[in-house]
This record gives structure tokens, sequence and C-alpha cells, in this order.
């Protein structure tokens, strides 16, 4: 399959590094800086296209991987190809109807990565147009799960998905950091600390996927009575710490929302 970027920044990068490791796709790159030469010069299976015409017309799919505010000074370029090629935008903000109407196609999906596409473990969200092509959703969804996992969402559930996943890894990385913190106060040297509490955190993500317990049994489960755990959990229980999460994820839901109605 013929995949093409336009725009090779970290995000699109890391993206189009998954699908040259994967001999299906050919890989071509296109930026205004110098994002698409030094990635051509990292992976010497891509193609490097000199013009945003020479991308599109080379490429079966197009991958939007510019800034939200960059979409716009596109769109005239690359209404003329819409009905002919297939996209996926990587742009916050920018809803299907929009994309369908400026570039005038109904082959479009929207994919909401995280930062971890970097280490091909990002956690995915993919919509696609209600008219889109299943045969082109079924590939944007291979594509979304080459460098992760990807999970169909509605399109109307994407701010929601953003408070959950995109963001949230911010709060695990917060969450990894005051562990560490707390380590470091007792006395483990602090890059030691960050070490023992990533691999509690992949135990723990382990435990939940391999057993499909609850996590809040999961919990109980290891807060004896009167016991070490159980005193930390009623810390974090007094300082809030549920209502907290809960209430980080609604303010970036909140605010991916007002970007998205233009706030």
């Amino acid at each position: 399959m013929k995949t093409g970027f336009i725009g090779c920044g970290n995000m699109g990068a890391a993206i189009a590094s998954a699908l040259c490791l994967d001999s299906r796709y050919e890989v071509s790159v296109y930026s205004n800086g110098k994002g698409a030469s030094e990635f051509v010069k990292s992976h010497n299976n891509a193609f490097l296209r000199t013009s945003l015409e020479a991308l599109v017309e080379n490429s079966d799919v197009i991958i939007l991987a510019v800034k939200p505010q960059v979409l716009p000074s596109l769109f005239q370029s690359l209404k003329p190809y819409g009905e002919t090629k297939k996209w996926i935008s990587l742009a916050a903000g920018v809803s299907l109807k929009t994309l369908s109407e400026q570039l005038g196609s109904q082959n479009i999906v929207r994919f909401m990565p995280n930062v971890a596409a970097k280490i091909k473990s990002s956690v995915t969200a993919v919509a696609a147009h209600e008219k889109a092509e299943k045969e082109f959703a079924d590939q944007a969804f291979e594509i979304a799960s080459s460098f992760g996992s990807a999970f169909f969402l509605e399109e109307k559930l994407f701010s929601s998905f953003i408070g959950l996943s995109a963001s949230a890894i911010a709060y695990i990385f917060q969450f990894i950091h005051a562990l560490s913190l707390g380590g470091c106060k007792e006395g483990i040297a602090y890059a030691k600390a960050v070490e023992m509490a990533c691999e509690t955190m992949k135990g723990a993500v382990d435990l939940i996927q391999k057993t499909g317990r609850n996590p809040v049994d999961l919990e109980a489960s290891v807060c004896s009575a009167g016991g070490t755990t159980v005193e930390g959990v009623r810390v974090l229980e007094e300082a809030g710490f549920n209502g907290t999460v809960m209430d980080a994820v609604f303010a970036a839901a909140k605010k991916a929302r007002e970007m998205e109605n233009g706030k």
C-alpha cells in the first residue's frame, strides 16, 4: 500500500517508522521543514517527495500529520485529489465533517494516538466517516495497530478518549514521579525508585490483563487487615485520589471539546 505522510514531526515520523518495518507499505514523506529529509536519511526504504503534489500523486493513502492550524492552508491544494485518495488525519479538533467538506471525500479516518507511538506502544482511537469504505476503515485500523493498540470509537467520544488516554499518559508519568519521590524520601535513590515504580506499574497492568479481574477487586486482595497497604490506600482516599483523577480526565476532555468547537 502506497502511504504518504504530509508532515514528519514527532507523531508522523513515529507512525512512518512503524510502517517502514512492514513490507506491505511503501512509505513516502513530505514536509516543509527538514523533518522529511532527516527521516529518509535514517529510513533508506522510505521515499522523499519534494513537493506536496508529488507526495499525493505517489500515494494511495495520505496521512495528514501536520498541526491542526496548518491544515487549512493545505486544503485548497489537496481537494482536487479528494475523491481519488484515502485520507487519515492526526489533527486534534478537526472533525470528520470538516475534513470531508474541505477534502471533497468521504474516505476519511481520524486517529487520536498518544506519545508512546514513538516506541510502538501508543493507544490510538480510530473513527471513520460514516460513508467511508469498510475496506479502507479496516486498513486504517491495521495501520493504527502497527504502532500500538487501536480501538474503534465513535468520533463524539474522542474528547473523552483524550481525557482517558491521550492526555492521561502524562498523569501516569506524574504518578510514577510521585511514587519515586516517595521512595527517595524513604532512602532509595531516585533513579532506582523510578525503575522500581515502573516495574510495579507493569506488574499491576499485567495482573489486570491476564486475570481479567476488576482493578478494585485486585486492590482489595492486597489490602490485608491492619496492614501497610490499606494504610497507604487510606491516605490516598482521604486526599481525594479517585475524585482528583476523575476530575483530571474530565478537565482534559472538556478542554478537548472546547477546542473541537473552536473555543
